[in-house]
């Protein structure tokens, strides 16, 4: 049986997909996957529900500016 070595790391890598996002995410979970698994699978996490979250934010925020309705300034 191999056991391996998991080295915990510190709750400060939240930070980072809280703060650049989804990239974030993804380079946290990429430096720590093999050390700490469990926080690397969080951050991803964070960054991709963050990352929705932004996305949805932005459609409801966009729909509701009477400015960008497109009327095409046609007249018939």
């Amino acid at each position: 049986m191999k056991m391996e070595h998991v080295k915990t790391r510190s709750n400060m890598w939240y930070l980072l997909p809280i703060f650049v996002g989804l990239i974030g995410g993804i380079i946290a979970y990429w430096i720590l996957r093999h050390d700490d698994p469990n926080i690397a699978k969080k951050c991803l996490y964070i960054g991709i529900t963050l990352a929705i979250v932004g996305i949805i934010a932005n459609i409801l925020i966009v729909t509701q500016m009477p400015g960008l309705t497109p009327d095409f300034n046609v007249n018939v």
